[in-house]
């Protein structure tokens, strides 16, 4: 009985989200996630949001991110622009997004400059092939925690793998794979809510 009461602790506070934040720490929280998710900021934006700071459960990062993938843009570009509509307005959301993409333009800007002069050297060459493999490893590990919230649930899990094989193993474009699957996922939860 200790267990499971410890689980059910454990799983509510889990659920639990901090303070909607005010524009200065949307401003700021995306600002190092920019800066330090340079490249590829999936994966640190989850931990940010999710873990870190709170602002957002599992399976509400989860509910956004899908929502802001049918959107046109970079899905974190997307991300921060409707967390920020969500807690302070159009305030927020330009907060948000000036954050998330201050640094990475400038160091994109300085890093274009000293690649224009190096860009032949081996070094070089051997750095940007190391930072194509890490980046692969944090998506993967992001993916893989996306689909925590949905353990039990074999139909949505069922639909992810049919979207992934469609995708990784048939070569079908991101785009037809989602007009079909995106009104069968729609049906198969509005079923199960009824």
């Amino acid at each position: 009985m200790a267990d499971y009461t410890q689980e059910k602790i454990m799983l509510s506070t889990e659920d639990q989200t901090a303070p909607a934040p005010d524009c200065g720490q949307l401003f700021m929280g995306f600002f190092i996630l920019g800066l330090t998710g340079f490249g590829g900021v999936l994966p640190m934006a989850r931990h940010m949001l999710v873990d870190k700071r709170r602002w957002l459960t599992a399976a509400q990062f989860t509910e956004l991110l899908g929502l802001c993938q049918f959107l046109p843009g970079g899905n974190i570009i997307n991300l921060s622009v409707a967390l920020g509509m969500e807690f302070r307005g159009l305030r927020g959301a330009l907060s948000a997004i000036l954050g998330l993409i201050l640094a990475p333009t400038i160091c994109v800007v300085l890093l274009g400059l000293v690649y224009a002069r190096y860009q032949n050297e081996p070094l070089v060459e051997h750095l940007f092939a190391g930072m194509a493999a890490a980046a692969a490893g944090l998506l993967l590990s992001t993916g893989l925690k996306m689909l925590a919230p949905l353990w039990g649930k074999w139909l949505q899990l069922a639909l992810v793998a049919a979207g992934v094989i469609a995708i990784a193993a048939f070569r079908i474009p991101m785009l037809p794979v989602m007009l079909v699957l995106a009104p069968v996922s729609i049906f198969i939860c509005a079923r199960s809510k009824n």
